[in-house]
Formats: structure tokens, C-alpha cells, sequence
């Protein structure tokens, strides 16, 4: 048993880590494909500004914007701006004592000489350190070439220049601005290094933070500046920036979160982000390496629900690490991460759909035990032996205890059969079989049997109910797992109808089997083909001396194993529902023989068996009724017999279905009477016309005087009741005399004649019979 359990499973654990281990591969390949060719870039742009919204967080208030704003244009009244007015506001601020001044505003074109004057003056009071413009722009659309542009001689002499130019990215949205540019081959910091007061190399970029709300950064109307109307403490030791805001001046661009705001505002906003720190754009690859690392814990998910709280915690850690980051000012490209985790995802997802379909293709759903599926994967390809019990009452367990309680009582009886056997592994390979792997010694398990048959003794309790459950026990032995469960499983069945309760398969059945359904595969072509022959036997007139009915039998004229007698494929086609199409082609072989002996001028009647199982099948009944109303013959020449076993079984069911077949018109005849309980008092229920006394009582009337008492008797209350009589079995014409000198009324057996075809018989009724002793 060892070997059967462990070996797979370690091939299990094997092939899940092989299959984490490949997912894990796939999933760093698409991540590495994701950020190597920035696919998902709108994503990581969607998060970004979500991101930003979440570490919304208000401005220093270190730097102040003076805001060249409507009301200040509509104040002074035309534009260009005469730079005295620049001048006077550097002279107001500097008396303020603000710790510094940036502008951005073009001053690269001359205006009127003396206003010129007057703002370089202004700077030089200044001491020098007010930070003026220069920009890098293309000399025209689509254009290579770059045009630099400085602020006037005048001013360059008395102020510092620093860069403004900011580049959008492909969607048009500012996200970065540069740490420094070069400018007429000189390099420059940008206006926002400047103001933040950070060194940076030229040509490195970093991403603007726009969580810093802009609405917070204060902000001053020139025009109030110039005109000296506001507090110097508000913006004392504070940096200033002097920039356009007015929608007219047009000097506006799209940015992430805010939409489209003043380039002064994004220029504050950068200087604000400096103002912490240099951010630091990490990249993607160490996002990537965590989320696979956390991938790890996605395939160690068993549940659906687990695996989706999984998958979304990680995606939801990742994001969380990233805003984390961003307030250390470092920036982390995550949809790399991201698509390796949901490759990750979908495929635990697809193993775990996978896990649980062959988990429901391995269990049995009602009771929660492994199935036929699973035993066949358990047992291998190794010689097994396989026991089997079966419910021997399961319909009636399910009808007391319903389909929930039905299946609880099947648990329960495992535990009972578990205990005993050694807690082998229990398999529910059919609603009313468990079956089991059992040690190769079948004395062994039959004691086990004997166990379980006192154990079951005991009901078994299902919600305050106690049931009566009788197992039977088939155990078998082979080679493949499939045959040998089907053995062992025939062999329960065989043990139940024999009354055995335990038994043990043999080959010599499997060959029994083998050849039966090879039969049954052939009968319904046997008929179509002609192969099934009806002959029949006479039924003598004692009276008359002349025949007067037959019994139509059955022979299969096989094409390769030559005649097969009526036992050997008649209770094979009852028990696999076949017995009905056979019943009406002998009934039809029958009517049609009595039609031509009838046209000869012999109106004699026949009688067909009827199966049990056909008494109460309204098919059957309906076909059988078509079928007589078809020939033109008169019913009442036809005799249906039934057995006398199958009339007691079920006495109320049996009376009812014999006034059914009654109500065709035809005769009814009980075969065999005489070996089962029933009696003339019981049989004036029945709508009976004729009774067979069966061969084991008539065969030696005539010489054993207890014989001949019954078959005296029962013909004499037969004829109290209106019975015909029909003695089975007479071969020997002294029994015949005594059945005469008795007033028995008809004789059947091999002294009148065997049973014959149609066409023999024909030359028999016109043939006297010579049945002298």
C-alpha cells in the first residue's frame, strides 16, 4: 500500500514545482517584456496620478509666486510690460527681504533703452542674485535645429541665468523637467535647480511631484507687488518666482492631476519637488524582482477564494510599496510587477481550475469519498485485489432516508468498513458500492466479512433514524484495475442473489459473463435474422383424443455454437430488459401458425410464456394488444402463461396485471403450479382459465400414491372453480390412463410428442395419434 500512495505523490510534488517553477520563468519573461518596450505605459501613467492623489500633500510655503495675473495686465494696461515696472518690484521685494528672486518671463528682446537701464540697475541693487530666464526651443515645427535664447547683455551682467525650457511628453502631459540644460554651449541649471537650491548634472530629468497641491503655493499679484500694497512679513526670507498666470498670456501647458495650469505654476511646482529632494527614478527591474518573489505565495494557494485575495493583496502591496517610495523620492515603474504577478495569477487560476475539476472528476459528490475514477488511479497497473460491498437494499435505505441521508448513511457504513479493514482508503465507485484495495488472500477477507456481517447487525443512525443496511462482499484478483473491479463488483451482486453474502470471483465466471453479453449483443440481429425458431408442443385432448392447443418454446439456431437451449438466453434477455421484443416475435411466430393451421381446418389454440417482468409493463401490454388485434384471429385461442412463483410475489400487483392481459380477450394459464405456496383458494382471485399441474407431481402419479391424491385433488377443485387442467410432463401412456380415469383434461409431455416446428405439427393434427400402452 506504501507504494501505491507515496510514489505519486512525490511525482505530484515534482510536477507542481516544475510548474511553479516554469510559471515563475514565464512571468519574469513578460514582465522584462513589459518594460523593456514600455507596453502599459497608460496604465503606469493612471497610476502615477493616483499615486498622486493619494500623497496629496500641501506646498513648503518657502516659495512665493508674484503673478503677473489679469488684474495686474488690465492695471498697467499694455504688453510688453516697460521693465521699470520689473524694476520696481525687485526694488520692493529686495526691501522685503525675500531670500530670492527668479523671473520667468522672456527678456531676451530689448525694450526702450531707458527701461532697460532702469531694470538692470534694479538688479544690480539686487547684489546680483536674481535669477533671470534663458530657454533652449526649436527654430520651428518639426525642426532639428535649436535656437538658444538670453536675456539682453544689459541684465546678463547683473543676474544669474537659468534654464526654463520643459519638454512634454508624447501625450502632451509635463510629468519631468531637467536638473540643467545647455544653453549657448554653456551649461545652466534649470530655474527650479536654482530656486531649490540643488546642484544637478546637465541633462538629467526628474518627474515633477504633483501630489504638492498647487493651490497651495502662495501667491501675489505683481501689481500689488509694484505698487507696494502688501505685507513684507508675508514674504520675507521667502524665494520668489515672478511668472505669467493670466489666460491671455498663453503660456499654459497640460499636466497630470490639474490639467492645463500656468508654466510659473510648474515651474514652482518642480522647484517645490527639489526642494526635498532629487527624485530618483529606479526603473522597473526591482519592482519586478519583489512581485516575483511575492509570486511565490499565489500556487500555494488551494482555494478559489484565497487565490483571488491573494491576487489582489500582492498587486495592492506592489502599489503600496511604490507610494511609499515616492515619499522617500524615489519612482518605481510597477506595470512590469504587475503584468508578472497577473501571468502569476492566471496561471495558479488555471492550475487551481485544472486541481479542481480532477478533484470533482475523482469524488463522489453526495458523499465527499473518492470515486471509480480515483480507485482505478489508486490501484495502477499492477495486480490488484479489489473487494467490493454492495447495498443489498440501497433503494429502500434512499426511500426511508432521502438522498442527504441516504449519503450520510454511506459514510457511516464506511467508517464501520474502514475500521475493520484496517482504515484502507474507501472509494464510492457506484451509488450502492464502496470498493477498496484488499490484501491478496481471500480467507483473509472473508473473515473480514464475517466481521462486517455482525457489525451491520447493528442499524445504522441518521438524524434520530435507525436503518437495517445488508452488504454482500465480491472480491477479486487481476491485472488491470478496471476488470478486476467489475469482477469483484459481479461477484457482490452474485453473492446477494444467491444468499451468500461473501463471494470470491473465479475466471471461469468472467468467462460465463463474457459469453452472456456476447449473447445478448446478438439476440435483437438473432431475431431480425431468423436465427430464433419457435416450435411448438401439443397439448393432447383426453377426451376427444385429438390435440387441441400447443405451447409455442424457443430455440436459438446459432450460426457458430449450433442449437442454445431457451436457458441459456432467456433469463440473460429478462434481466437486461430484452425479454419483451422476444415475447412478441414468439407471440407473432405463434398467431401466425395458428392462422395457417386454422385456414387447414384445424381451429386448435396456443399458448407463449409471459415473463414477471412483463405484467406490469404497459408498453409490452400495448404492443401485445396491437399485435393480436392485427392477425384477425380470435383472442380466446391464444393462452397467455404466467408462473406461479411470479403470480405469488406480489398477489394484489399480480391480480390487477392478469385483469389487464385478461381484458385482451386472450386465455390465462398458471405454469407450473404446484411448486410454489399458493392455493385454489387463492387462486378463485385470479382471473384464471387454466392451470398447469407442473412434472414433478404428474410424472409419477400414476405409481406414488401421495402424487396421485394432489393431482386428484387439485384437478377435482380445479373443475369447482372452472379451471381446464393441463398435466405437465406425461411420458408414459400409463400415467396418461391414470390422468384420463381422473378427468384431467388436457396432457402435454414427450409420450404426445416433443416439441416440434410449425410444419410438423401441421402433419401431426392430421395424423391420429396411436398412444396405446
Amino acid at each position: 500500500m506504501q507504494s501505491r500512495s507515496v510514489v505519486p505523490l512525490k511525482l505530484l510534488a515534482f510536477a507542481r514545482a516544475r510548474w511553479r517553477a516554469g510559471a515563475l520563468l514565464a512571468a519574469a519573461a513578460l514582465g522584462g517584456l513589459v518594460g523593456v518596450t514600455g507596453a502599459g505605459g497608460g496604465l503606469e501613467k493612471g497610476l502615477q496620478d493616483l499615486r498622486f492623489q493619494l500623497r496629496s500633500r500641501p506646498a513648503s510655503g518657502e516659495l512665493h509666486i508674484i503673478e503677473i495675473d489679469a488684474r495686474s495686465m488690465a492695471a498697467i494696461a499694455r504688453w510688453p510690460w516697460p521693465r521699470r515696472n520689473y524694476a520696481q518690484a525687485i526694488d520692493r521685494l529686495t526691501q522685503a527681504g525675500v531670500a530670492g528672486i527668479a523671473f520667468d518671463v522672456d527678456f531676451s528682446a530689448r525694450s526702450n533703452p531707458e527701461d532697460d537701464r532702469r531694470f538692470a540697475d534694479a538688479l544690480a541693487r539686487a547684489g546680483g542674485g536674481v535669477v533671470l530666464p534663458t530657454l533652449r526651443q526649436a527654430a520651428g515645427s518639426g525642426s532639428a535645429e535649436f535656437l538658444d535664447a538670453l536675456p539682453i547683455p544689459e541684465l546678463r551682467a547683473h543676474s544669474m541665468a537659468a534654464a526654463v525650457s520643459i519638454l512634454p511628453d508624447r501625450d502632451g502631459l509635463v510629468r519631468a523637467a531637467p536638473i540643467g540644460i545647455v544653453t549657448t554651449g554653456v551649461p545652466r541649471p534649470s530655474l527650479s535647480a536654482m530656486l531649490a537650491g540643488r546642484a544637478g548634472a546637465v541633462g538629467r530629468d526628474f518627474s515633477i511631484d504633483y501630489a504638492i497641491r498647487a493651490d497651495t503655493i502662495p501667491r501675489h499679484s505683481f501689481i500689488d507687488i509694484s505698487d507696494g500694497r502688501f505685507d513684507p512679513r508675508a514674504i520675507a526670507g521667502k524665494r520668489v518666482l515672478i511668472g505669467a498666470t493670466a489666460v491671455e498670456m498663453g503660456d499654459r501647458y497640460a499636466v497630470p492631476r490639474y490639467g492645463v495650469i500656468p508654466g510659473v505654476v510648474i515651474q514652482a511646482l518642480a522647484a517645490e519637488t527639489l526642494m526635498i529632494g532629487v527624485p530618483v527614478d529606479a526603473g522597473w527591474v526591482l519592482p519586478l524582482i519583489v512581485a516575483l518573489l511575492l509570486a511565490l505565495l499565489l500556487p500555494c494557494a488551494r482555494r478559489t477564494g484565497t487565490l483571488i485575495a491573494t491576487a489582489a493583496l500582492l498587486p495592492a502591496a506592489i502599489f503600496a510599496i511604490s507610494v511609499a517610495a515616492e515619499m522617500l523620492q524615489v519612482g518605481f515603474m510597477i506595470v512590469p510587477a504587475l503584468a508578472a504577478l497577473a501571468a502569476v495569477t492566471v496561471a495558479t487560476g488555471a492550475m487551481l481550475t485544472a486541481a479542481t475539476l480532477r478533484t470533482r472528476r475523482l469524488t463522489d459528490e453526495a458523499t465527499g469519498l473518492r470515486n471509480r475514477h480515483a480507485l482505478l488511479a489508486h490501484a495502477g497497473d499492477a495486480r490488484v485485489t479489489i473487494a467490493v460491498a454492495l447495498f443489498a437494499d440501497y433503494d429502500k435505505l434512499l426511500s426511508a432516508l432521502g438522498d442527504l441521508g441516504g449519503a450520510e448513511a454511506i459514510g457511516r457504513v464506511r467508517d464501520r468498513i474502514a475500521l475493520l479493514a484496517g482504515n484502507p482508503e474507501i472509494f464510492r465507485v457506484d451509488d450502492r458500492v464502496l470498493a477498496w484495495v484488499a490484501p491478496d488472500d481471500p480467507e483473509q477477507t472473508f473473515i473480514l466479512y464475517e466481521q462486517l456481517r455482525r457489525v451491520m447487525m447493528a442499524p445504522v443512525e441518521v438524524g434520530g433514524r435507525r436503518a437495517d443496511v445488508a452488504l454482500t462482499v465480491g472480491v477479486a484478483h487481476g491485472d488491470a484495475a478496471g476488470v478486476v473491479l467489475a469482477h469483484a463488483a459481479l461477484a457482490a451482486a452474485q453473492a446477494r442473489d444467491t444468499g451468500e453474502g461473501f463471494h470470491h470471483h473465479i475466471q471461469s465466471e468472467a468467462d460465463a459473463v463474457a459469453q452472456e453479453m456476447s449473447l445478448l449483443g446478438e439476440l435483437d440481429q438473432a431475431i431480425a435474422a431468423g436465427e430464433i425458431e419457435v416450435v411448438y408442443q401439443p397439448k393432447l385432448n383426453l377426451a376427444t383424443k385429438r390435440i387441441a392447443s400447443v405451447e409455442a418454446l424457443v430455440r436459438w439456431r446459432h450460426p457458430t455454437r449450433g442449437f442454445l437451449r431457451p436457458d441459456l438466453f432467456i433469463p440473460l434477455a429478462e434481466r437486461n430488459d430484452r425479454i419483451a421484443g422476444l415475447t412478441l416475435h414468439v407471440t407473432a411466430q405463434t398467431l401466425a401458425a395458428l392462422t395457417v393451421w386454422g385456414a387447414a381446418g384445424h381451429l386448435i389454440g396456443g399458448a407463449v410464456n409471459i415473463s414477471a417482468k412483463l405484467l406490469t409493463d404497459r408498453a409490452f401490454l400495448a404492443d401485445l394488444a396491437a399485435l393480436i388485434g392485427g392477425s384477425g384471429l380470435d383472442a380466446g385461442r391464444l393462452t397467455l402463461e404466467v408462473t406461479e412463483s411470479a403470480a405469488m410475489s406480489d398477489p394484489a400487483g399480480a391480480a390487477d396485471a392478469l385483469r389487464a392481459l385478461k381484458a385482451l380477450g386472450v386465455r390465462i394459464s398458471m405454469d407450473d403450479y404446484g411448486t410454489g405456496q399458493s392455493t385454489l383458494t387463492y387462486l378463485k382471485q385470479l382471473p384464471l382459465d387454466e392451470l398447469k399441474l407442473d412434472r414433478s407431481f404428474v410424472q409419477f402419479a400414476h405409481q406414488n400414491r401421495s402424487d396421485a391424491v394432489l393431482v386428484r385433488s387439485t384437478v377435482e377443485l380445479a373443475h369447482d372453480l372452472g379451471l381446464t387442467v393441463v398435466a405437465e410432463g406425461v411420458e408414459d401412456a400409463a400415467c396418461l390412463a391414470y390422468l384420463a380415469s381422473i378427468g384431467c383434461d388436457l396432457a402435454q409431455g414427450y409420450l404426445i410428442s416433443k416439441p416440434i416446428g410449425a410444419e410438423a405439427l401441421a402433419t401431426l393434427l392430421d395424423t391420429p395419434l396411436d398412444l396405446a400402452a
